[in-house]
């Protein structure tokens, strides 16, 4: 009798048992599902009904912070920018920014520079926050990504700035000059020379505002539009002829060799242009008596065969801090020998646009003193083409079914090896 007391005495105490751990691991359970996650914290339940919908399709970081300053919902994008960290808003004046708003439910708004989350470079990260009562209990934070608009904003700035100034220079001197020929009205010899020079500035205008039209054409239009097979002995043929004149005044010898009956796909003009420009900074910066060459051949590329034309010259060169900027807008790298020669800094911004559009690239290898060559590599024709249908298909696809595909483009390869690779020999060039 006493044992069978003994054992249901147990077996109680073992229900007992059984019943608050089961009590235990259930609230457990309870509260590590109710623990923040990274995609979404544990008071869904208290957000106003459609807003966890709509945060979830806006562009902007969204934030939603509760009473106690924790964070109820938080879309990826702000976890992106570092804006929260372990289930807290990490930037302090967005958190007192939030604070005020629920204080006195007004709409706040702040632009910041925030540093680079996980990243050693200095540059900052420029926001727009914009903080805003939700409901009585809750505040809602919206951030905007404003870096690429900011530095879009100061390349446009500095185009300006610098447009501005290059049509100053000739504009101001052919008034300056015209002065001078009305003062000069008696003396042959000096409204000749002031006439002559008067040429010159508005020359160099014309080419400033025919290269501003070019840059603006090569960036809005669309070459695979107007695109067809270029031979590249014709578009060679084509920038030695208009570089001829050029040459022979500086008795410069132009010669072109290679791989004979290539052909890329593309806008033809452009194509002119960009290999025109190529070829006329190489005489323009070349000394009396030297050589330009131009060599096209075909090599292998990951996605297909590509023609690269190497454009080289015995000029001065190109510094290792300048070869990072000569295909900037209005870049020179020797600005008193590039007005004098007429450069507007504009060609080859053309060629890098031009190259880019035609998915391709240009590169440059050079030396001080020891001259530089500059290569154009662009799809061959066919491979092009073919990669050009299937691209149309595809957006007629895409487009007929709702949806927005964006191709990507080839990874570029080395200037310097490109370029090193392609330097016409002497027994190319004829």
């Amino acid at each position: 009798m006493d044992v069978n007391a003994a054992v249901a005495a147990a077996a109680a105490i073992a229900g007992v048992l059984t019943g608050v751990i089961a009590m235990l691991a259930f609230r457990w359970s309870e509260r590590e599902q109710k623990r923040p996650t990274r995609t979404s914290l544990h008071t869904d339940a208290v957000l106003p009904p459609g807003v966890d919908t709509v945060l979830s399709v806006l562009r902007s970081s969204a934030v939603v912070l509760d009473e106690a300053d924790a964070v109820v919902k938080a879309s990826s994008a702000a976890y992106a920018l570092g804006l929260v960290r372990g289930g807290k808003l990490a930037v302090e004046p967005m958190l007192q920014m939030a604070r005020d708003t629920r204080r006195d439910g007004e709409i706040r708004q702040v632009e910041l520079d925030l540093p680079r989350r996980g990243t050693g470079r200095g540059d900052a990260l420029a926001v727009s926050a914009r903080v805003a009562p939700l409901g009585s209990r809750l505040v809602l934070l919206l951030v905007e990504d404003l870096t690429e608009a900011r530095r879009i904003e100061a390349v446009r700035r500095d185009f300006v700035a610098n447009v501005s100034h290059e049509l100053k220079t000739p504009v101001g001197a052919l008034s300056l000059l015209s002065e001078a020929v009305m003062d000069a009205s008696d003396d042959p010899e000096a409204v000749q020379r002031f006439a002559g020079r008067m040429q010159i500035e508005a020359t160099r205008l014309t080419s400033l505002v025919q290269e501003l039209i070019d840059l603006s054409r090569v960036q809005n239009d669309d070459p695979l539009e107007d695109a067809e097979p270029v031979r590249v002995d014709e578009l060679v043929a084509e920038a030695i002829d208009r570089c001829r004149h050029q040459a022979g005044t500086k008795q410069i010898t132009m010669a072109a060799g290679g791989t004979a009956d290539l052909r890329v796909w593309g806008n033809r003009g452009q194509l002119a242009a960009a290999l025109g420009n190529l070829v006329e900074n190489a005489v323009n910066y070349s000394p009396a008596r030297t050589r330009v060459g131009i060599a096209a051949r075909r090599v292998n590329a990951p996605g297909g065969e590509h023609i690269e034309i190497a454009v080289t010259d015995q000029g001065i060169g190109i510094s290792d801090k300048d070869k990072e900027r000569i295909f900037e807008r209005f870049y020179r790298v020797d600005p008193a020998r590039s007005r004098a020669t007429g450069g507007t800094g504009l060609g080859l911004a053309i060629v890098k646009h031009v190259a880019a559009s035609h998915g391709g690239e240009v590169t440059v290898w050079s030396a001080e003193n020891q001259g530089s060559t500059f290569t154009l590599r662009l799809p061959e024709a066919g491979a092009a083409r073919d990669r050009a249908h299937q691209q149309s298909a595809r957006e007629e696809r895409a487009s007929g079914a709702g949806l927005d595909e964006e191709a990507g483009r080839s990874t570029p390869t080395s200037p310097e090896s490109t370029a090193y690779e392609t330097l016409p020999s002497p027994e190319v060039l004829p």
